[in-house]
């Protein structure tokens, strides 16, 4: 076990948030953390609302502050540097721009303790020790591949959450779903934690997070199509979610989309692609954000990553 890790932030409720449940907002602001472990820390006084000690329940208003001042005990592994591979796609003073390959988690937990991007992190810059969570205020499900930003410095951190809270970030996504769609749309729905499988999230008609995805068509292939997908809020596996809800489950996601999907009479080519594509389809190709310091528009863009661009090739062929 390694030295106790304290963490301080401030957060401001932003208009999203109003008459939501004063541990939801925590649960968004601090994703890596329990409920349970929250409404500890609400209960003892180390998360405090306008300076107030309040129940976990207490519905929060537009323009109240949130202090968090806690101390907890870090996870074995959660201060280790690590040699971790992942390209740094931009950096200055104030943050770092990388693309996550598929396979690497983001944060260390139960079962991946080493070897995470936040390793990674603390290994290229050792002063991200002095930064919450190594400066990560998003994150991405460990085989989605693409853009993250990562705070430099204590106020870019502080910063780049509030921009989080106020869904001020741009973050575009490209999937291959199942199906052939016919246009666009935007989903709104709540989701939250299935309520029988405790490893998938679902959508709910009560008790769930607002969670809102815009998507367009890119292309359409013979059973497939190539999709754009616009985060307004990030919750867990959200675009997963919300395709298998749709009835367009993502290429390779066995959670949600369950068997690889073989269209009739696909080539053997194809059918080794879809069954040897080992992870969902997904990719966050575009990233924009004011820049903390000099308060400009940023935008980052990369190519998709060589295995999707693989797999559409292929699809390509096939609906020709």
């Amino acid at each position: 076990m390694s030295d106790p890790e304290h963490i301080f932030l401030t957060a401001i409720v932003n208009p999203h948030q109003t008459n939501t449940r004063f541990d939801q907002v925590l649960a968004e602001l601090m994703p890596e953390y329990s409920r349970a472990k929250l409404q500890s820390w609400i209960k003892s006084g180390q998360i405090r609302l306008d300076d107030r000690v309040v129940k976990p329940k207490e519905k929060v208003l537009e323009g109240q502050q949130i202090v968090v001042d806690v101390t907890v005990e870090a996870v074995v592994g959660y201060e280790k540097a690590e040699a971790v591979n992942f390209e740094v796609v931009y950096e200055d003073d104030s943050l770092i721009v990388v693309n996550k390959p598929a396979g690497l988690v983001v944060h260390p937990a139960a079962g991946n303790y080493n070897n995470t991007l936040l390793n990674g992190l603390l290994y290229r810059y050792p002063e991200l020790s002095n930064v919450p969570r190594a400066g990560i205020v998003h994150r991405l499900d460990k085989d989605t591949t693409g853009l993250m930003v990562v705070a430099r410095t204590l106020p870019a951190h502080a910063d780049l959450v509030a921009q989080l809270q106020e869904r001020t970030v741009s973050r575009h996504y490209h999937a291959l779903v199942h199906g052939v769609m016919t246009a666009g749309n935007t989903i709104e729905s709540l989701i939250g934690r299935h309520p029988k499988n405790r490893q998938k999230q679902a959508v709910l008609a009560v008790g769930g997070k607002e969670a809102i995805t815009h998507y367009r068509v890119e292309e359409r292939y013979s059973h497939h199509t190539l999709i754009r997908c616009e985060l307004e809020t990030g919750r867990t596996h959200q675009i997963r979610v919300h395709m298998a809800h749709a009835g367009y489950p993502l290429v390779g996601d066995p959670l949600y989309g369950g068997r690889p999907k073989i269209p009739k009479g696909a080539s053997q080519s194809l059918i080794h692609a879809l069954q040897t594509f080992g992870r969902q389809a997904l990719h966050a190709f575009r990233l924009g954000l004011v820049h903390p310091e000099s308060g400009d528009y940023c935008e980052w863009e990369i190519p998709d990553a060589p295995d999707m661009v693989e797999l559409i090739r292929q699809l390509k062929i096939e609906s020709l």
